[in-house]
């Protein structure tokens, strides 16, 4: 016979593996629950029922949908995805330096998060609390999305809400990528080439760690970043849609 872990030739009276050591009995236990495909239950009529195996881990976490599936929660979900999956593209095939980025209701609702940042980050110094604005926009959606994946188990709204992180990252890059030339109307009117030094977010963080003459590469970076997240998104979402579709037929 061969070792099942080292295959090495031996005799088959052999109770454990003269190469490597291992016991043959205790080595093949663990390697047979593995291969099960099925768990047997037995119910209250003493009938025995396969049940597939269900998603374990971290894909569970992601893929979590309940069993019962209300018809008309459903369809506002799929009207919702149609929505964010046709805004999606929008955002992702508008170039940085057009004016649509910074006129829609997106950035509207990022507005507050962001200079809200500023000031939670504000005694950190000047630095860190012109970093905060942008921080501050990332933040919020990230802190809804581990609230509705891990206290609530809504797995359809964390989608929606890693669609609105990578919408602020694409929302972000028409900022950083002003850094140099200061053309962008910033809040109150001004732009940063008429604005004390500091006042343009982007200016200061990139003037002050050597990098400004990076701005559109970085600019360029989170623009990609935010196109990945909201992709995903589609991907998820429309996964979770298709299990709770499923879920609705056996119901």
């Amino acid at each position: 016979m061969n070792c099942p872990k080292c295959n090495f030739e031996q005799e088959a009276s052999n109770t454990e593996c003269i190469k490597c050591g291992i016991v043959f009995e205790k080595y093949k236990q663990p390697q047979e629950s593995e291969t099960v495909e099925a768990v047997a239950e037995v119910n209250t009529d003493n009938i025995i029922v396969l049940k597939e195996p269900s998603e374990t881990g971290f894909l569970n976490l992601l893929l979590y949908t309940k069993e019962n599936i209300d018809p008309i929660y459903l369809g506002g979900r799929a009207v919702a995805f149609l929505i964010i999956f046709i805004w999606g593209w929008k955002f992702i095939f508008t170039p940085i330096n057009h004016p649509y980025l910074l006129q829609t209701n997106m950035h509207l609702i990022n507005l507050p998060f962001h200079e809200a940042g500023h000031l939670v980050f504000r005694p950190f110094g000047q630095f860190i609390s012109s970093l905060g604005g942008s921080l501050g926009q990332i933040l919020i959606p990230l802190m809804c999305l581990g609230t509705l994946l891990l206290k609530t188990r809504d797995t359809f709204g964390a989608s929606v809400t890693l669609w609105w992180t990578g919408q602020n990252f694409i929302d972000l890059a028409p900022y950083i990528n002003d850094a140099r030339t200061l053309t962008m109307p910033l809040l109150g009117g001004n732009t940063g080439r008429f604005s004390p030094y500091g006042f343009h977010d982007w200016e200061f963080i990139l003037t002050e760690s050597g990098l400004l003459q990076h701005d559109h590469f970085i600019a360029g970076l989170s623009f990609t970043i935010g196109s990945i997240l909201i992709i995903l998104s589609f991907v998820w979402g429309g996964i979770l849609l298709y299990k709770q579709y499923r879920n609705l037929e056996k119901s």
